[in-house]
């Protein structure tokens, strides 16, 4: 049976529409005199309509964030994410152009070492030493990791707003530690079994820093097994069917293995470490009396991340070995040649992590051969060969001002959902449960006032000379169908948005006001959406779209309601989603990159949860 309602005004005064005089609770609101007339505050109840639709698959490239791993959903069953990404060359700063050398001397420079009168031009012999893949784990900003600013991250302070606690119960507050170059987190820093506060030899900064990690589910004290492969799939950047002229789309839905992988580069268990990678200058022999190998190589010390070996005689062969050919001429033909790599976790790992694929990239080790003429050109008495090493560093992606270039594709395995969930999804039934799931799982659609024609409501409101002092959304967490979701895995965030425009229904210079950091849950805290822990309730202010609608006649649009993993990334960008009958969701990206689910009580509830329905409230002030 079809449940949608439609409201009349004689239900709107009788039943839905409830005043409460100034006296009652709302003198928060204000009182006195509104041009020079006696005036009172009142609440009006509406009623408001929820829809839930599926979302089969979303586009899945060119993210923020991207899932690597296995989320297991207590709710909506388990996600397996994979990730498939292109390689880019490195730049060259000033002209723009890629590097495709090795060494000092270009291919063809090498190979006429024999013809050239220069003795400086010699083969150099290029080997690859080693090779890594470092991809870096999400971190907070520094201020909000670390409220009083003595180093250490509050998950690990004894006092997180005391700057003069003492973490390590060393005699030295965190403070001291972190400005004199000690671990404010270990009592013998430099482990030679003298304490901090009596060791006068500890060299300063020579330690892993330990950070807080975000957006890692699972238990990170076990670990997991990661692959790393060669992908033979190429990805477009530009759509053919448009002429060229738009940007491919690749779902959630494309799959790449194992059809289009060959080559394994790495497979191994890695481990959790919320540690900094960190690496130690070389010992210089000509100064006896320091010992560099003590110090760390601030230019190479590495956020925490997953650090591991790729294979070194596959980068011999398909990248030094091909110095001077046409696969390196251009990052277009290296693509064409190179296609990427395809990043998985074993299936029986319980461990889903978030990347930002800018930040990741593969360095290549290599060492060769050099002229060194030992800064006498004329004289070559005195010159000699050398092996000199270097890096050669291929990004995934690349960030540029928030321009990305490059291409990856996020890859969902997901698990059905359960029938009483998947029953309740398009089927035209106003809901009594909203079920809400990040990337290929669920959205809901949201009418205020009538799921048919508002009109006669809101008319009956602009009659009343209302002004709206505030008007919430709130939704209650339907905690029994969570299902033993742990705390750490409830969305912090809902997102509600114009569903016709994709556009934000809250006013940004306000919103903007209302801000208090940069962290996502301290931004727009007056739009609100953010999970109330001790209640579990979302409370949506929508203030401003209700006088718009109310005041200065804007349409009565339908409205969206999603997850987000970030409020501040423009709400507008959208990714287009596939839902029921191969119909057309647009869904913010903030949304895809999500991996959290949940249910909210919607507006057709039983009366045993009554309290609990979805309701529009709207506080006012009338005139008498």
């Amino acid at each position: 049976m079809n449940l949608k309602r439609k409201a009349t005004i004689s239900t709107l005064v009788g039943i839905f529409l409830m005043m409460v005089s100034c006296e009652e609770d709302l003198t928060t609101l204000g009182e006195g005199v509104v041009g020079g007339e006696p005036f009172t505050t009142g609440k009006a109840v509406f009623d408001v309509f929820a829809y839930n639709k599926r979302v089969n698959a979303v586009q899945t490239n060119r993210l923020p964030l991207y899932q690597l791993g296995n989320f297991n959903d207590p709710i909506y069953g388990v996600r397996r994410g994979s990730i498939t990404s292109q390689v880019q060359l490195p730049i060259n700063q000033n002209t723009r152009a890629t590097i495709n050398v090795f060494g000092e001397l270009s291919q063809s420079t090498e190979d006429g070492a024999d013809s050239d009168e220069s003795e400086s031009t010699i083969p150099e012999n290029e080997t690859v030493k080693e090779v890594f893949l470092y991809l870096p784990y999400q971190l907070q900003p520094e201020s909000l990791r670390d409220r009083d600013l003595d180093g250490v991250d509050d998950q690990f302070d004894a006092d997180p707003d005391d700057p003069n606690s003492d973490s390590d119960n060393d005699g030295l507050t965190d403070f001291a530690e972190n400005t004199g170059g000690t671990n404010p987190l270990d009592p013998d820093t430099d482990g030679d079994g003298i304490g901090d506060a009596d060791d006068e030899s500890t060299v300063q900064n020579a330690f892993a820093r330990t950070f807080s990690l975000d957006s890692i589910y699972g238990n990170r004290e076990v670990p997991f097994r990661l692959k790393v492969e060669r992908s033979t799939f190429f990805l477009r950047d530009l759509d053919p069917n448009t002429n060229f002229e738009e940007a491919q789309e690749y779902f959630s839905s494309q799959r790449f293995s194992p059809d289009f992988v060959d080559e394994v580069l790495f497979e191994g268990e890695v481990e959790i470490s919320n540690e900094q990678i960190v690496f130690f200058n070389e010992d210089d022999p000509d100064t006896e009396d320091v010992d560099e190998s003590l110090t760390l190589d601030a230019t190479r010390t590495l956020s925490p991340g997953i650090r591991v070996p790729l294979d070194p005689d596959f980068f011999q062969q398909n990248l030094l070995n091909k110095e001077g050919s046409s696969e390196l001429l251009s990052q277009a033909n290296f693509v064409e040649f190179f296609r990427g790599v395809h990043l998985s976790l074993d299936a029986t790992d319980d461990m889903m992590i978030l990347f930002d694929l800018s930040g990741a990239r593969i360095t290549i080790t290599y060492e060769y051969d050099n002229y060194n003429n030992n800064n006498t050109v004329s004289d070559t008495s005195d010159d000699f060969i050398e092996q000199v090493e270097r890096d050669f560093v291929l990004n995934l992606l690349r960030n540029s001002g928030g321009l990305i270039s490059g291409n990856a594709v996020n890859t969902f395995e997901s698990d059905d959902f359960p029938p009483q969930i998947a029953d309740q999804l398009d089927n035209g039934d106003n809901a009594s449960r909203i079920y809400l799931k990040g990337g290929d799982g669920a959205v809901a659609e949201v009418d205020l006032f009538d799921d048919t024609d508002a009109d006669p409501i809101l008319e009956e409101i602009r009659s009343k000379n209302w002004i709206i002092n505030e008007a919430n959304l709130v939704f209650h967490v339907d905690e029994q169908s969570l299902n033993g979701l742990i705390e750490e895995e409830q969305p912090p965030r809902i997102y509600l948005y114009n569903a016709e425009t994709n556009l934000p229904i809250y006013n940004f210079v306000i919103e903007s006001e209302s801000s208090v950091n940069t962290d996502p849950l301290g931004l727009y805290l007056n739009f609100g959406g953010i999970l109330n822990r001790e209640n579990n309730t979302y409370t949506i202010r929508i203030t401003e779209h209700i006088n718009n609608i109310i005041v200065r006649d804007s349409a009565n649009a339908k409205l969206a309601l999603t997850l987000t993993s970030n409020i501040d990334i423009t709400q507008s960008r959208v990714a287009e989603a596939m839902g029921a009958g191969g119909s057309v969701i647009d869904v913010p990206v903030m949304s895809t990159v999500n991996a959290l689910g949940t249910v909210l009580f919607g507006s057709n509830v039983q009366a045993a949860n009554e309290e609990k329905k979805l309701k529009l409230e709207i506080f006012f002030t009338e005139t008498n």
